[in-house]
C-alpha cells in the first residue's frame, strides 16, 4: 500500500501502475473520452482531476482509493 503526501506522487504512482499493466496513455484516454494530450497533462499535474475522474482512472488501474485518520503524531506538512 502507498500513502500519498502530494499531487506529484499521485501521478508518478498513476503513470507507473499505468505503464505496468501495459498501457499507453491513449489506451486510458479513450476510456476516459478525452484526448491523449489531455490525459497525459493530467498525468503530469494530477491536482486538476477531478474527483469523478480520479475514481474512474482508479477503476480502470484496479487501484482502490483508501481514506483513513492519520496518527495523531504524523505530520505532512499541511494542515485540512
Amino acid at each position: 500500500m502507498s500513502k500519498l503526501s502530494t499531487s506529484t506522487q499521485l501521478g508518478i504512482m498513476l503513470a507507473s501502475r499505468r505503464k505496468a499493466l501495459g498501457l499507453t496513455q491513449s489506451d486510458i484516454a479513450t476510456r476516459l473520452g478525452i484526448s491523449q494530450n489531455r490525459f497525459s497533462e493530467l498525468e503530469k499535474q494530477p491536482s486538476h482531476l477531478s474527483v469523478d475522474r480520479l475514481l474512474t482512472l482508479s477503476g480502470i488501474l484496479g487501484l482502490e482509493l483508501l481514506l483513513q485518520e492519520r496518527p495523531q503524531n504524523t505530520s505532512h506538512g499541511s494542515e485540512w
